[in-house]
């Protein structure tokens, strides 16, 4: 058990929202000072619908909502950040990161509605150019989004230039924004936890938050999704509390999540939804990088008889 040594601070950093999932409110964005670059549009989100009455009534749900203040950049999870400690006995936060994926992802979405739930997802940004209509169902399912940067560059290589880990960073959100339609929140999670000190000091500037975990499940290592449970809960068991860590890249992960938000739920933990008061105001100049790097389709001028020809009836 962790002692919480950033009360003042956490309570400037986070304000407790003592309502339930299904009533919090989102805030509104800041008013953004850049005019943004004419972009082709990404497949448009499905049209929205009212969120249904859980039918599980023994799912996990969600315990409390918090929003965070993402001002100067605050660090959560105690693998990296011991100064603001904002979880209660037996509460988690779920987080995934990697995606968005096909099957997995979607599979994890399902795990999560079945239960009632909700998470942070920290996707690539080269994987929601990929795949945007299943980030946009992340999002319709009333899940927070973040980033974890453009192409999942460890940012300590030394052979990396601070203005170039600042692009992983600024082109990962923009990507998220592009696929989505609309700025993530101000909330990312560096590759293999990798924190340099200029780039920690330069999301303080950003006022974006970042994520570490108190619980990796090291999903990505295990060989079948017994192991990633025994791990989460063996270690959960020993804290009483924390963020835990997860891929929805992974199979396994995908495989392993029902039966693991029933282990939390037998085990007595209680899922904490978390939001962001503001969204990330993204860069110009990274959203119009992001743009000019999608593949779009090929124009060609011919007409089709040229193209097409019947040969045989």
């Amino acid at each position: 058990m962790r002692v919480n040594t950033g009360i003042i601070a956490v309570t400037a950093a986070i304000s407790m929202l003592a309502i339930p999932a299904a009533s919090a409110q989102k805030a509104a964005p800041p008013a953004s000072t850049a005019t943004p670059a004419a972009t082709p549009a990404p497949p448009p989100a499905p049209p929205a619908t009212a969120k249904p009455a859980c039918a599980n009534p023994n799912a996990l749900g969600v315990s409390r909502v918090v929003a965070i203040n993402t001002t100067g950049g605050p660090g959560f999870g105690f693998e990296h950040f011991k100064q603001l400690d904002f979880l209660r006995e037996k509460e988690v936060v779920l987080t995934f990161d990697d995606g968005p994926w096909p099957h997995n992802t979607p599979a994890v979405i399902k795990a999560l509605d079945d239960e009632c739930t909700k998470a942070i997802f920290f996707p690539i940004g080269k994987h929601a150019t990929w795949h945007p209509e299943i980030l946009k169902a992340v999002a319709a399912h009333g899940h927070t989004i973040g980033s974890h940067t453009w192409s999942h560059a460890n940012l300590n290589n030394k052979k990396l230039t601070d203005e170039q880990r600042k692009a992983e960073i600024e082109k990962g959100f923009s990507a998220v924004k592009w696929a989505l339609g609309d700025s993530p929140a101000p909330f990312i999670r560096f590759p293999a936890l990798q924190h340099p000190p200029s780039m920690v000091a330069y999301m303080g500037e950003r006022n974006i938050a970042m994520w570490s975990c108190d619980v990796d499940s090291f999903d990505f290592k295990a060989r079948n999704s017994k192991k990633i449970i025994d791990t989460v809960m063996g270690k959960l068991d020993k804290l009483g509390k924390g963020i835990i860590l997860m891929h929805d890249f992974q199979k396994h992960t995908a495989e392993a999540l029902p039966e693991l938000l029933k282990r939390l739920k037998e085990g007595g933990y209680k899922v904490v939804q978390v939001k962001a008061k503001t969204k990330v105001q993204t860069i110009a100049q990274y959203d119009e990088e992001v743009v000019k790097g999608l593949k779009q389709p090929v124009v060609n001028s011919r007409p089709l008889s040229s193209v097409v020809e019947t040969i045989s009836q």
